[in-house]
């Protein structure tokens, strides 16, 4: 459909809500049930969009109506139909986490506006057919989880936020330079443009340049070793809603910039890159699994455990074959749901303490009687770990299928071995907190963060163990069509 108005759905409902959230300032439970509805809003149209481009192929709208390469378009195909699927179903449960939250700073009248930014920016990096584009969404999802964070109950806030500030900077300097090199060698910037002309064969004399500039931008979003250090202090610190969003589906704007880069623009110099991403994905794994192992703190322990997640993608997408890039996206999107409930169960605990610390000192036996908190914790941590019948069994398997199909014994045994430091962790933590009585008595306060939001994640997550039909051939059909970049190319600029 050449101007299909669904496609702005989950970029405009955020936006106009934060509009509105500004103008009712004054009205903090008013703020949020418009920010709840906005994000439903958002993400019904995201699933309306995966569903089009099930049946019908890629959607598109045109902004102004000026066709591409001279105007800016939204273009998601089944890849990024999914992946804001994925994202929008986060924030969604981060909105109604926030409806039930007891930290001070989600009463702040800036707060919700800057969440529905953040929400927006995240979308759009998703959507956007234009790399400028998707500079200028990243900004605006950057640039609001950074106030998120500063203005958080914990201490470190602001420190935390200011380095996350400096390094995204570099970050954001690499992905300026990697675009000015492709408009200085090619005079455009619509992506499927840039495609048809590297397609060609022709790398005037920056366009390789780009390439590594794009690459290195993509890897800090994703806190891939080595652009990794900013992760842990900013994760940690942040609302726990924020650090849901920020941990599970932020991280992955990354990850998707990396599948782009390697099936669809530098796909002569994509062998290259994938070995490196094997390289740095079985790193990340072991260096991510053993810091989340020797931690202090329940929520830094999860922030450190994406390093290790983010690297089996990698190693997905390193490995290249159609099985090995189904599994990545699949483990892409049950990590999300994982990892969010994970951490929306830590803050619920965490509430509940006089001093709202996560460290594990300080929960040691916390949740001693709490048996609905300590049954979804052990199913969410199970399945990050990855045991049946849990969507991250699932993942595994899909991951363990692609490395088998590339042949990759030694990464693959690797792999498999430093995933299951990960049981070790999780099993560790849930026993600490919740199965041992506190040393000393301990004074909870009566009423936590609300359970809805985490006890709806950890449902999708046993539905998607039981039954994953839907999300794998989803990533069957978007790998299948992006092993053709003619088909993104011609529903782009048509012909």
């Amino acid at each position: 459909m050449p101007n299909n108005p669904l496609v702005l759905g989950p970029i405009f409902f955020p936006l106009s809500a934060a509009a509105l959230c500004v103008l009712f300032a004054r009205y903090r439970r008013l703020q949020h049930v418009i920010g709840v509805g906005a994000t439903i809003l958002g993400w019904l149209s995201s699933v309306a969009i995966l569903l089009l481009n099930w049946s019908d192929g890629m959607q598109l709208y045109r902004l102004g109506g000026w066709a591409p390469p001279y105007g800016i378009v939204l273009a998601p195909d089944m890849l990024s139909a999914i992946f804001t699927v994925m994202a929008s179903t986060v924030v969604v449960a981060g909105a109604l986490y926030i409806l039930g939250c007891r930290d001070k700073c989600v009463s702040y009248p800036a707060f919700m506006p800057l969440y529905l930014c953040m929400a927006a920016g995240l979308h759009g990096a998703f959507y956007t057919g234009d790399i400028f584009t998707l500079f200028v969404f990243q900004e605006l999802m950057i640039m609001s989880s950074v106030v998120l964070v500063a203005i958080s109950d914990n201490r470190l806030g602001v420190e935390a936020a200011i380095k996350y500030l400096l390094i995204s900077a570099m970050g954001s300097l690499f992905l300026l330079l990697g675009i000015g090199a492709i408009y200085a060698s090619f005079g455009t910037l619509t992506i499927a443009d840039i495609a048809r002309l590297l397609e060609t064969g022709e790398r005037p004399l920056l366009a390789q340049t780009a390439a590594v500039m794009l690459m290195c931008a993509f890897l800090l979003k994703s806190a891939v070793f080595p652009f990794h250090f900013w992760q842990p202090d900013f994760h940690t610190a942040a609302p726990t809603p924020v650090h849901a969003v920020l941990s599970s589906v932020v991280v992955k704007v990354g990850v998707y910039g990396l599948f782009r880069l390697t099936s669809l623009l530098f796909i002569a110099e994509a062998p290259l890159v994938r070995s490196l991403l094997l390289l740095l994905g079985i790193i990340g794994i072991f260096f991510g699994s053993l810091a989340a192992l020797r931690t202090y703190d329940a929520k830094r322990m999860l922030a450190y455990s994406t390093f290790g997640q983010v690297g089996f993608i990698l190693l997905g997408i390193g490995w290249g074959t159609p099985l090995a890039l189904i599994g990545a996206i699949v483990y892409a999107v049950n990590h999300a749901f994982i990892k969010s409930s994970l951490l929306m169960i830590t803050g619920a605990l965490a509430s509940r303490m006089p001093n709202k610390s996560a460290r594990l000192s300080d929960i040691a036996g916390a949740g001693h009687k709490l048996s609905v908190m300590s049954a979804l914790y052990l199913i969410g941590g199970l399945a990050l770990a990855g045991v049946p019948p849990l969507n991250g069994f699932i993942s595994k398997v899909a991951i363990i299928r692609g490395g088998m199909d590339a042949q990759s014994w030694l990464i693959l045994g690797l792999a498999v071995a430093a995933g299951l430091i990960t049981l070790l962790y999780v099993v560790r933590t849930w026993q600490h907190v919740f199965q041992r009585a506190p040393e000393t008595e301990l004074v909870l306060k009566p009423v936590g963060d609300s359970l809805v939001a985490p006890l709806l994640l950890v449902g999708l997550c046993v539905l998607l163990g039981l039954y994953a039909v839907p999300v794998v051939e989803a990533a069957t059909i978007a790998v299948n069509r992006m092993a053709d970049p003619a088909l993104y190319i011609h529903a782009v600029l048509g012909g």
